[in-house]
């Protein structure tokens, strides 16, 4: 059997063609890999500050510095801090290559004691750190003061019956270093220190307590009530605290009702 090899030209024209295509995928595949390779980068100075040693009270402030070191605009997304802390963008959201930001970033001390330390939190667009964690702490000094605490928050008295008062002792403690100073404020209420009318305010030592009874009339209420005592003191920390106390008012008759309906439990 006899085989004819038969040998064609390719045209130049088509030949050109190819060439031009696999030249225009080529170009597509490095663009491709360039457009990949531009992304922002944040950068910050410092991740974490020390105030050292300061006052309770004291408000103190840094400033968080970062740069964009990538190729593309870096945006900053959500800020969040802890409680004491308040963190505040002082720059533009978005930072050019190459520019830098600024965060703005204040504890308050008040109400803190002792080593403290508080976070920050910081979104972008950076494609390798979404989200990044920013560190301050200090070293609260708490001076000499008062410091107030009773001996209950809450008094439920439960049923009262009509006619009689809402009454309780409270034991008032002093755990600071200085002379507490406290009154009690409730309309309507009578209190009393030592079986007299309590005379306002009550100094208290340090280290000691004192003790008063508040008395409130219930005369036409009825059902549920609910009555707070506000105690204004010294205490730089708690200049008014309150307390609350609480029952449920009923009639003789309703009284009488009750324990009829469960004197099988109660005898």
């Amino acid at each position: 059997m006899m085989y004819i090899l038969v040998v064609r030209e390719v045209p130049m024209s088509r030949n050109r063609s190819l060439k031009t295509a696999v030249a225009l995928c080529l170009a597509a595949v490095l663009a491709a890999g360039a457009a990949a390779a531009v992304k922002p980068k944040i950068v910050f100075k410092t991740e974490s500050w020390d105030f050292g040693k300061i006052k309770q009270g004291q408000d103190v402030s840094v400033d968080f510095v970062f740069t964009n070191e990538g190729d593309d605009v870096l945006q900053i997304g959500n800020v969040e801090s802890s409680c004491g802390c308040t963190a505040v963008l002082v720059s533009d959201k978005k930072v050019n290559p190459g520019k830098a930001g600024k965060l703005q970033v204040t504890f308050k001390s008040a109400g803190y004691s002792g080593e403290v330390v508080k976070y920050i939190y910081v979104e972008s667009n950076d494609p390798n750190a979404r989200r990044i964690q920013l560190k301050v702490q200090a070293a609260v000094d708490v001076p000499p003061q008062p410091k107030i605490d009773l001996s209950q928050y809450t008094y439920d008295a439960g049923l009262i019956v009509e006619g009689e008062s809402l009454e309780t002792p409270v034991v008032v403690k002093n755990r600071g270093e200085l002379e507490l100073s406290f009154e009690c404020a409730l309309p309507g209420a009578a209190f009393f220190a030592k079986g007299k009318p309590a005379a306002f305010p009550i100094k208290v030592a340090a280290g000691k307590e004192a003790e008063i009874t508040v008395r409130f009339p219930l005369a036409g209420r009825a059902g549920f009530v609910r009555e707070f005592i506000l105690f204004k003191t010294n205490d730089p920390l708690r200049s008014t605290i309150s307390m609350t106390l609480s029952g449920y008012v009923v009639t003789k008759l309703q009284l009488k009702q009750i324990f009829e309906k469960y004197k099988t439990i109660i005898k």
